[in-house]
């Protein structure tokens, strides 16, 4: 028989050297440093995005089949609440077909958007969300524009 070429390890020398894991360790540090700078301010990015998409198409529609039901959009005062549960005040809603939407839309930012119809800036209605900081009018994402 063949004697194998291989060195038997010893009793105890099992796993990893100190300096091994060591190396492991800065090579996993140096890519986490490579990548976090570039994942930063994303989820700023990404909660705008979904902001102008519930504007802009989401809410837009719901609110459309809304129209088209009833006649005319949710006054100001039953707000997008008339989305999803059929408004009791006037104009009543003859011909609500809904829900509209599954849940309360709320921004990213867990704020309600701000509704009013007839709009100050469009004749049908307004839609907004103030974004972060709603103390500032520079971060609203807007149906207006």
């Amino acid at each position: 028989m063949f004697k194998s070429d291989k060195p038997k390890r010893r009793y105890g020398q099992k796993g990893f050297t100190l300096v091994e894991i060591l190396l492991v360790v800065v090579i996993i540090g140096a890519l986490a440093m490579m990548v976090v700078p570039r994942l930063t301010g994303r989820s700023e990015q990404a909660k705008k995005a979904i902001a102008k998409s519930d504007i802009e198409a989401h809410l837009a529609t719901a609110l459309k089949l809304y129209e088209l039901d009833n006649g005319n959009f949710p006054t100001t005062s039953q707000g997008l609440d008339a989305l999803t549960s059929e408004p009791m005040t006037s104009p009543t809603a003859t011909n609500w077909n809904g829900p509209y939407v599954e849940k309360k839309p709320v921004d990213p930012w867990s704020n309600p958007y701000i509704y009013k119809s007839p709009g100050d800036r469009r004749l049908d209605y307004d839609l907004y969300s103030e974004g972060k900081d709603p103390n500032t009018e520079e971060d609203n994402i807007v149906n207006w524009e």
